[in-house]
């Protein structure tokens, strides 16, 4: 399991994407300004192995957006530890490069 101390703090996401894996998972923490709106959200992705965010068909991602502050980066790493106990199988089931 992830734990928040892994997780970088919100002055990094202001400006850089965060990735990691874990064990069959990948994940993206970043910020997103959506359309229309003035204040960013904190978008967190989780899809399976070997490829990279962009690689990957849209249909295997999975999406949470957050507020975009220390609560969310929170939020979002229990969400990301939460999709890989409640998908364990399709995570030990992913090909590896």
């Amino acid at each position: 399991m992830l734990q928040l101390k892994d997780f970088m703090p919100v002055n990094f996401l202001k400006k850089e994407k965060y990735t990691g894996s874990c064990k069959g998972m990948r994940f993206r923490m970043e910020k997103f300004e959506k359309e229309g709106e003035e204040t960013p959200v904190l978008r967190v992705s989780v899809w399976p192995e070997p490829y990279s965010f962009d690689c990957t068909p849209e249909e295997e991602k999975q999406f949470l957006e957050c507020t975009f502050d220390a609560d969310g980066i929170a939020k979002g790493a229990d969400w990301i530890n939460e999709r890989y106990e409640a998908e364990l199988p399709r995570w030990k089931k992913v090909s590896r490069l």
